[in-house]
């Protein structure tokens, strides 16, 4: 009795233990990765982190220690397993904490990331340490801009004016991927507006349908794989040809070479209930079928609408808007004269930017008509169209029968989108076709804490990319103000900007963007296994040795941005024959939140709970052993030290 109670009473010496015992793992190097070994490789990979803070919290934990403790199991199993670690080091995360402590990006992130590895450290984890990357090392770095010229030489990296989204307290362009559904800043929350800029793309809709099928072969979960599906949403439909005449009279002949308004439809069957035509404010013929008399409230208007994004504009509860434009176009079969509209729900990026409207049958039509006093014509019974004291149910939600249509009369829909668009394929005005949700990615940030964009832009030559031979483009350390301001900061710095053109010799200037941290991320899973190596990116014996990642853990947040674009660099390496498979990752987990008063727990959020106390009290065992027993590692909770 009272041996027993004297053992419980014995307080076990966890800081002695553990330093104990970590010490010798890396003396020993017991959780080194061997190349040479007989047994089989497995590569277990956690998302690496953002040093955007001076440390990890227990959220942090949370994801690396089980997916550790997964590892371990695999290596007990036999695997000869790769477990490395490395920091998502450029960006807006590392970025804004450097403004805000008014520290040099450098200094700033060296310092987090020194003190992030020694938290990872502590967690005892089999981080092998040989294989660290950090993503704001020239060494990482020159790599991230020979990506981009692999693009550029692909025919998959473009320069084009467009209307891109700016984030107002940011200071730069954000890819569609980055935008909340409710119009905001992923990264500070702001309100996101529209502007006018030439900018970097990289020209992700060429695996539209690649990666929509990948989708199918890979061990991911559902959820992930069908808001990627949301994403890059196929439609199959018909593009149809409405004519465009400023003559009121019809039929109009049509001429060779005349202009016309292509809109796409997924519903050719109700081709003879279009009453209007509507474009997009940004789309290039508003301009041209717009009267004089229109010119100044089309403008006014044009102008008003662009300053929303597109996001916003999207949204199926806002109130629809629009201006009559004065122009006219034809109705592809009856030849009758539409009217033609700008209106802020029709999105120049989606389709064509234009729409032909159906308000029996399309609950965007519909308000639309019904606020303008616009015809509606019924063309498919049933269903009925809806009325004002019923309201609209939403856009095609069912099929019916043709009516009202002429010789397709009596059809069913589906025999009568088929019909209705060989009849416009017959006539050269129309044909089938496929469209996609999912745009180029925009990938020039306005910002100095970047990989700098590996172009010339030349007066004689145009835009020249650096040789790679001589990567990195370095980004310079010496920067009077690195706070964006509405400009790229490095146009500030005339010992960056001014240089020589590699083709001509002649003066030039860089581009004085720099690349998305997305575009660091999207590759770094390939670069660690040859993370020193100096001639290449990767060897790609090493790299199709360990790809696909037979584990990948990490935040369900990253299904649209992180998790989208590693899928498309990797089928862009496979393509280019350096890697063997095109889907990066065969298993992917989400660990769940851990949430601290309700809400997330976040640096942003500043509702962390930091593990130091924790690990002195209790120890590091004690905790990963906690945090595997909380429950369901892929549900979270909110986070509570009291069960200890």
């Amino acid at each position: 009795m009272n041996e027993t109670k004297h053992i419980s009473e014995q307080q076990y010496p966890h800081a002695e233990v553990e330093a104990k015992w970590q010490r010798l793992w890396a003396e020993r190097g017991t959780y080194k990765f061997h190349w040479d070994s007989k047994r089989q490789k497995y590569y277990v990979l956690t998302m690496f982190s953002y040093p955007s803070g001076d440390k990890l919290h227990l959220g942090h934990w949370y994801c690396y220690a089980p997916a550790d403790t997964f590892a371990r199991f695999k290596r007990m199993q036999g695997y000869e397993v790769f477990e490395p670690m490395g920091f998502d080091a450029f960006g807006l995360p590392a970025e804004n904490y450097a403004i805000k402590t008014k520290i040099h990006p450098r200094i700033s992130t060296e310092k987090n990331v020194a003190f992030m590895r020694t938290q990872l450290q502590r967690i005892g984890a089999m981080y092998d340490w040989d294989y660290e990357v950090n993503t704001s090392s020239p060494e990482y770095y020159k790599w991230t801009q020979w990506w981009f010229l692999l693009m550029l030489e692909r025919g998959l990296a473009y320069r084009k004016e467009a209307l891109v989204n700016w984030c107002p307290d940011c200071q730069t362009v954000l890819a569609n991927e980055q935008v909340n559904a409710n119009n905001t800043c992923e990264r500070c929350g702001h309100e996101v507006t529209r502007k006018s800029l030439k900018q970097w793309f990289f020209r992700i809709t060429e695996y539209s349908q690649r990666l929509l099928d990948g989708l199918d072969t890979i061990n991911w979960p559902e959820k992930t794989k069908a808001m990627q599906r949301y994403w890059i949403g196929k439609s199959v439909g018909t593009e149809i040809d409405f004519k465009m005449t400023p003559i009121p009279t019809f039929p109009h002949k049509v001429e060779e070479g005349e202009k016309g308004i292509r809109v796409f439809t997924t519903r050719a069957d109700t081709l003879f209930g279009v009453t209007y035509v509507v474009l997009a404010p940004e789309h290039p013929l508003v301009k041209e079928i717009t009267t004089a008399e229109r010119k100044t409230e089309v403008e006014n208007y044009v102008a008003k609408a662009l300053a929303v994004s597109d996001i916003e504009r999207a949204a199926t509860d806002r109130e629809k808007t629009g201006v009559f434009t004065g122009g006219f176009c034809e109705h592809p079969l009856t030849h009758e004269k539409l009217p033609v509209w700008v209106a802020d729900y029709v999105i120049g990026s989606y389709g064509t930017g234009a729409v032909m409207a159906v308000p029996a049958h399309d609950e965007r039509d519909f308000d639309f008509a019904k606020k303008y006093e616009l015809q509606i014509v019924e063309v498919i019974t049933p269903p009925n169209p809806p009325t004002e004291a019923e309201g609209s149910d939403g856009a095609f939600t069912d099929y019916g029968v043709m009516m009202h249509s002429g010789e397709f009369d009596g059809l069913t829909s589906e025999a009568g989108i088929d019909r209705v668009g060989k009849r416009l394929e017959e006539l050269g005005l129309g044909k089938p076709t496929v469209q996609w949700h999912l745009r180029d990615w925009t990938v020039s940030r306005q910002r100095y804490w970047g990989a700098p964009i590996p172009i010339v832009h030349c007066p004689k030559c145009g835009i020249v990319p650096v040789p790679k031979e001589d990567l990195p483009v370095l980004l310079p350390d010496e920067i009077e103000e690195y706070k964006p301001k509405g400009k790229a900061p490095l146009e500030t710095v005339p010992s960056f900007v001014n240089t020589t053109c590699p083709k001509c010799g002649a003066d030039a200037k860089r581009d004085t963007d720099t690349l998305d941290t997305f575009v660091c991320s999207s590759w770094y899973f390939m670069r660690y296994p040859d993370a020193r190596l100096n001639s290449a990116p990767f060897d790609t014996n090493h790299l199709n040795t360990m790809l696909p990642i037979q584990q990948y853990v990490g935040g369900s947040e990253h299904a649209m941005g992180h998790l989208l674009y590693a899928r498309f660099f990797a089928k862009v390496a496979h393509d280019a024959g350096y890697l063997k498979c095109d889907e990066p990752v065969t298993r992917l987990v989400h660990q769940g939140m851990i949430l601290y008063k309700g809400e997330r727990m976040s640096k942003s959020k500043g509702n962390v709970v930091a593990p130091e106390p924790v690990i002195e009290k209790y120890g590091s065992d004690v905790l990963r052993c906690y945090l595997m027993f909380m429950g369901d590692y892929t549900q979270g909770g909110e986070w509570s030290d009291s069960g200890i």
